[in-house]
């Protein structure tokens, strides 16, 4: 008797389980849905710096969590920083995403490395690729010298297995890098490899020929796909101006400066803070690409701590000095290399720092010198108006110092401190050089309350007592 109802309740079963398998593929719910097409395109325009780096991994995650179809990289560059280039091109060989380059009309040096890190290489019409020899180079003023072979077997290994990894013709990448490389038909010895655009289609570095970036989407088949230009974020457009090799120079020439004269001319006053802001600008942007860290700024802070120990504490320029100047030098210079450099660049950024160094100091010695003569120096300057009278300007019946007057320091002159004139007490200051206590002194200027004195050599005391 149970046999009909268990009929009936299967055949329901069956109906109701067909029913909903035909709503399943006729109608598939919204989360399955085919989602649009993505594709995001980054430019890479002029030169490649240690910012243009973090900028493309940022832009490169965030194609990635958005599932886009294809990341192409907008190139017209004549190269830059081999070690940012080479940043970029691990993250791009380790892209989850298709990875395009568009060369639009130039990728030469580091943007030839960059572009054959891509899945597929696109060059308009008269573009070039190639040209990719490692320069040194030299200090402001100077030309560019062909770097060492060992920095020039190196990078030419990066192209060489950058272009395996992406099945391209690796002698081709090595001739972009070295001219010893020879290659029949296509390079002689002691050219570098440049292609153009019809010469690397021939030889399979390119894959298509498209003149603008629609054409590029029509031949990826990704015409209708949303794009989605990136743009650099204020910090990022900063970043990238604070390590502009001239601007990291200026900031570093700044800050020493400043804290030089605000070490001569103690008071924490402008000089101090300018120099102070010029550092903060120079380690906040290079640590941002991740060039300076504490290391580098405990390097700074030890090398300040030396030259001030130097001037304030044990003078004469001995083993703190010279260990501070050291610690300074490696400080600044760990800062502007970047990992993997050569010992050239390494030695390049070291000219870098001493020039700055050297410039800062000089500077701030003229301006010591010669700033309280300036009409902008007088109003920097704090001094107290008195009217003249002879020589001097002080109360009635005050030691009147006078010019040829003699003296003995009281207290180191670093350049100001006190000295004694006929058994008074007196504020001074030197020409600019260091006077110890004990030294005999003569004065050599009076300017209302301002007394310049001047050392005695040996031999004028040596007349004075005869």
């Amino acid at each position: 008797m149970y046999v009909p109802a268990l009929y009936k309740i299967s055949f329901l079963l069956i109906f109701l389980s067909g029913m909903c398998w035909g709503l399943f593929i006729n109608d598939p719910p919204l989360s399955m849905a085919q989602s649009p097409s993505i594709v995001y395109v980054v430019p890479v325009k002029g030169v490649i710096d240690m910012g243009l780096a973090p900028f493309v991994e940022r832009v490169l995650q965030e194609a990635t969590d958005a599932k886009s179809q294809a990341l192409i990289l907008d190139i017209n560059t004549f190269g830059g920083r081999v070690d940012a280039a080479v940043i970029i091109r691990d993250a791009l060989l380790t892209s989850k995403i298709p990875t395009v380059a568009f060369i639009n009309k130039r990728a030469i040096s580091a943007g030839a490395l960059i572009s054959l890190a891509t899945e597929r290489i696109i060059m308009a019409e008269g573009a070039t690729i190639g040209a990719a020899t490692p320069v040194q180079m030299g200090l402001p003023g100077t030309s560019a010298n062909t770097a060492s072979e060992k920095t020039i077997s190196y990078i030419r290994k990066e192209f060489r297995g950058t272009a395996e990894s992406r099945k391209r013709p690796p002698l081709l990448a090595e001739a972009m890098v070295d001219a010893d490389v020879v290659i029949p038909d296509v390079i002689a010895r002691g050219k570098l490899l440049t292609l153009t655009t019809k010469e690397a289609l021939n030889l399979t570095i390119a894959d298509l020929q498209a003149n603008s970036l629609e054409s590029v989407l029509q031949s990826l088949n990704l015409s209708d796909a949303e794009i989605r230009h990136a743009t650099q974020t204020w910090a990022e457009s900063l970043v990238r101006f604070l390590t502009h090799p001239l601007v990291s120079s200026l900031l570093m020439t700044m800050g020493m400066l400043g804290l030089f004269i605000e070490m001569r001319a103690p008071g924490f006053g402008i000089p101090g803070v300018l120099g102070l802001m010029s550092l903060i600008l120079f380690f906040g942007g290079h640590g941002l690409v991740h060039l300076a860290g504490w290391e580098e700024l405990l390097f700074v802070g030890l090398g300040l701590i030396g030259i001030g120990l130097e001037i304030f504490v044990v003078p004469g320029f001995g083993v703190a000095g010279i260990l501070g100047i050291v610690s300074l030098l490696a400080g600044f210079a760990l800062s502007l290399i970047g990992a993997g450099a050569s010992w050239e660049a390494i030695v390049t950024s070291i000219g870098q720092v001493a020039l700055s160094i050297i410039l800062a100091i000089v500077l701030g010695l003229l301006l010591l010198r010669f700033l309280p003569h300036l009409p902008l120096g007088n109003n920097l300057v704090l001094k107290t108006a008195l009217l003249p009278k002879e020589e001097y300007d002080s109360n009635e019946g005050d030691y009147q110092p006078r010019v040829g007057t003699k003296g003995i320091v009281a207290s180191a002159l670093r350049p100001s401190g006190i000295a004694h004139f006929d058994g008074e007490r007196l504020d001074v200051v030197s020409e600019g050089e260091f006077i110890e206590a004990g030294q005999s002194v003569t004065i050599v200027q009076v300017d209302g309350n301002r007394i310049v004195v001047r050392q005695i050599a040996l031999g004028e005391k040596e007349r004075g007592k005869s």
